[in-house]
C-alpha cells in the first residue's frame, strides 16, 4: 500500500564539495572493489551528481511529495514511503493484519524446503521508495537521529503526526535500537558508509549479490531449480524506507548465504539471494517469520529471500 507521497528538496545549495567533485559514485567503487562487479540493486540508486536546494513553495507537486533533482533533465524523482515495520529487524513483532497483508510473509521458508524441485509462492518485490543515493558529504550534513526528529521533519518540510513523519521516526528507531544477541549492526546512509562496514567485517575481497528477477510478475509458484551455497560469513544489507537511500546493514552469526535459482509458472527465471538463520533464539516471538512458517525461536533454521534492493555481501 502507497501513501502519500511528501516533497525533498535537499538541504543545502551546494553541488558536491571537493571531496566528490573529481569522481562518481562509480568511480569510488572501483577505487575500493576493483574486482567487484557492480550488481543491479546498487546501480540502480545512483544518479548524477545532485544539486540540492532550500525546500521552496513554488514548485509544489501535490501534498506530501519529495523531490530529488540531479543534473539530468526530466521528470523528479517522486517517493513513496510505507510506515509498516522491517520485517528483516529481528526484534520485530508482527500483528496479525501484517501476517495477512505484509508481501514479504511470502519470502520466509524453513531451510528443509530448500530442495530442487520443490515449488513455493513467491512475489519479488522492490521497495515502494525508489531513492537514491546521497554523496557522503551531503549525507553527513543531514541529521539522522531521533533527539534530531522535529529538525528533520522540518528540513523536509514535513508536518508532525503524519504517515511521512511515522516513516522517517520508524526508520530512525529501528536503526537505533539493539541488534540482537550476536549481531553487529549499522545504518548506512551512503554508498560509502555502507561499503566502509562491510569492507572493516568482511574485509576488502568482497562480492556484493542481489535478488535479479527477469521481470516483474505477480505472486506466482515458482520451482527451486538448483542453489549454491555461498558461505556462512556475510553482511546483509536492507533498504529502507526514507526520503533518501539508507540500508539498515548486520552482520550476524549462524546464517548461511545462497543464490536459489528459480523458475515461475509463467516462466519467468530469478536468481535469488537467500539468507538462512540457524539460530533464531533471540529473535522477537512474534516475529513475522515465527507466525508464517507456524514455528518457535531456535526450533528449526529459518530462511528468507531478499528483495530486489537488498544486498548481500561474502567475501572470496
Amino acid at each position: 500500500m502507497e501513501f502519500n507521497l511528501f516533497r525533498f528538496f535537499a538541504l543545502l545549495s551546494v553541488a558536491f564539495v571537493a571531496s566528490h567533485a573529481a569522481r562518481t559514485f562509480e568511480d569510488y567503487w572501483r577505487s575500493v572493489l576493483p574486482d567487484t562487479p557492480m550488481p543491479k540493486s546498487i546501480s540502480g540508486l545512483l544518479q548524477s551528481p545532485v544539486y540540492v536546494s532550500p525546500a521552496s513553495t513554488d514548485q509544489h507537486t501535490g501534498k506530501g511529495d519529495i523531490v530529488v533533482k540531479s543534473e539530468n533533465k526530466g521528470k523528479p524523482v517522486y517517493v513513496g514511503v510505507n510506515p509498516v515495520l522491517s520485517p528483516f529487524d529481528y526484534l520485530y513483532a508482527a500483528s496479525v493484519n501484517q501476517l495477512h497483508s505484509n508481501p514479504n510473509v511470502a519470502l520466509f521458508f524453513l531451510e528443509e524446503d530448500l530442495l530442487q524441485g520443490a515449488d513455493m509462492n513467491l512475489h519479488f518485490t522492490k521497495s515502494t521508495t525508489p531513492t537514491h543515493f546521497l554523496p557522503q558529504n551531503i549525507a553527513d550534513s543531514i541529521p539522522f537521529s531521533s533527539i534530531k526528529l522535529p529538525e528533520i521533519l522540518s528540513k523536509f518540510s514535513i508536518k508532525q503526526n503524519t504517515l511521512e513523519s511515522e516513516t522517517i521516526k520508524n526508520t530512525i528507531s529501528e536503526c537505533e535500537a539493539p541488534g540482537i544477541k550476536g549481531e553487529e549492526k549499522y545504518c548506512a546512509t551512503s554508498l560509502e558508509k555502507m561499503i566502509e562496514f562491510t569492507t572493516s567485517r568482511l574485509g576488502k575481497k568482497v562480492k556484493a549479490l542481489s535478488t535479479d528477477v527477469e521481470k516483474e510478475s505477480e505472486m506466482q509458484k515458482y520451482r527451486i531449480l538448483g542453489s549454491e551455497k555461498l558461505g556462512e560469513k556475510v553482511v546483509v544489507c536492507h533498504k529502507q524506507n526514507y526520503a533518501y537511500a539508507v540500508f539498515y546493514c548486520h552482520k550476524t552469526n549462524n546464517v548461511k548465504a545462497y543464490t536459489v535459482f528459480l523458475v515461475g509458472n509463467d516462466g519467468t527465471k530469478a536468481k535469488a539471494a537467500a539468507i538462512c538463520h540457524t539460530d533464531t533464539s533471540s529473535w522477537n516471538p512474534k516475529h513475522l517469520a515465527f507466525q508464517a512458517l507456524n514455528v518457535k525461536p531456535g526450533t528449526a533454521p529459518v530462511c528468507h529471500f531478499l528483495p530486489e534492493d537488498h544486498l548481500v555481501w561474502v567475501p572470496y
